[in-house]
């Protein structure tokens, strides 16, 4: 998956997901950054309206705070359990901000991801159709 930022402020949302989250990237010319996220998922959620939201998740959330807390990372708020996960939020430049949890769900490994893709699909009976 391939997701998208928008600011007034690129230069200096890039340097704070370099310098302070810490994800490594590629530059790609004249001052671009695409940053590689290694890991997605992708849920789908009811809502009275349409929208999207970006989270960065990892496996231990106060270690997470900690870590980023001491390179200079300001948080809006606790850490707290939302049941399906532990969930705090990242202040970010330009008045954005950004979840980061701790799913309490198993996440596949690369290896099972993998097989998931590459495994035969049991094919299905369409009803009510014409061929």
């Amino acid at each position: 998956m391939h997701g998208l930022l928008y600011t007034p402020e690129p230069d200096v949302l890039r340097a704070f997901i370099r310098d302070k989250l810490g994800l490594p990237f590629a530059d790609i010319g004249e001052g671009w950054l695409v940053f590689d996220v290694p890991e997605a998922d992708l849920g789908v959620h009811p809502s009275e309206r349409a929208s999207h939201s970006i989270s960065f998740y990892c496996d231990d959330i106060a270690k997470t705070v900690e870590e980023l807390k001491s390179r200079g990372v300001e948080f809006s708020s606790g850490i707290t359990d939302q049941g399906w996960g532990l969930l705090t939020h990242i202040r970010m430049p330009g008045g954005a901000e950004m979840e980061l949890y701790e799913p309490k769900y198993a996440k596949r490994t690369s290896v099972e991801r993998k097989a998931a893709r590459t495994a035969p699909r049991k094919r299905t009976r369409r009803t009510g159709t014409k061929r």
